[in-house]
């Protein structure tokens, strides 16, 4: 199946580290090789990239590695195809506009008992289960709140049932995000770290590359990173529990009952 990778901070901040190691992942150190992408938020704009190329060899994988783009909200994916051919309009992730913003989405998963048939505007292009989960997920938030956008504490039990739902159909690993909010829910494996002062030296486990932190920061800086598995092996990450629904501020993890 797909891997993650997203990023929450308090300041805009680029993910070339993290994103270093990930994409290697996509064809030279794990075989998610049917192509990627990522998105950038900054303000109500959203930068997308996608190719179906493996990131490893992509040059606009090279780009992302090489460009440091400052953003708040950023997911990636490298897919690793279960439904649907390996083409550009089944790369995730995947964009929409609900209530006047962008809204982005990935899913690491397979959702065979799922054959949803959208009657409203939000319409599958491709052919991948999760662009049609992610039809589901902005058709119901509309219909739901059709006057405009609800506050977060009317947005989340809706979210979280739309997640309980579809992962009784399969496994329903996603990442979520307008731009305000980053959503991260975990069917199976989602970890994430939050980086904080005092900043430390990180290595990754895909690349022989340390950054160290505490030079490329101030003491009030905070990053939230979250992947489908660990992406360093000198840091303490933290599994979210299968079921669980977090949604991240800020660069902290928030929970709701």
């Amino acid at each position: 199946m797909c891997q993650l990778l997203g990023m929450n901070c308090n300041v805009p901040t680029d993910i070339c580290f993290s994103f270093e190691g990930f994409s290697v992942r996509g064809g030279k150190t794990d075989d998610h090789r049917d192509g990627w992408g990522i998105a950038f938020f900054e303000g109500k704009g959203c930068r997308i990239f996608i190719d179906e190329k493996p990131s490893v060899t992509s040059p606009i994988a090279e780009l992302v590695r090489r460009y440091p783009i400052h953003s708040t909200h950023v997911i990636a994916h490298i897919r690793k195809a279960t439904q649907g051919e390996i083409a550009l309009e089944n790369c995730h992730p995947f964009r929409r506009e609900l209530w006047g913003r962008y809204w982005v989405f990935a899913h690491n998963g397979d959702l065979r008992d799922f054959d949803y048939q959208s009657t409203g505007v939000y319409r599958p292009v491709g052919k991948t289960d999760s662009e049609r989960a992610f039809c589901l997920i902005l058709e119901t938030l509309q219909q739901k709140f059709p006057d405009g956008k609800p506050s977060l504490d009317q947005i989340y039990p809706v979210l979280k049932q739309i997640a309980d739902t579809l992962s009784g159909k399969g496994i329903f690993n996603f990442l979520l995000s307008d731009g305000e909010n980053f959503f991260a829910h975990c069917s199976t494996k989602l970890c994430y770290i939050v980086r904080q002062a005092p900043f430390a030296a990180a290595h990754l486990i895909d690349q022989d590359l340390t950054v160290d932190f505490s030079e490329l920061t101030t003491p009030s800086d905070r990053v939230a990173v979250i992947a489908t598995t660990p992406l360093t092996d000198n840091e303490v990450w933290t599994q979210i529990q299968p079921g669980e629904l977090l949604v991240f501020q800020d660069g902290l993890p928030l929970k709701f009952e």
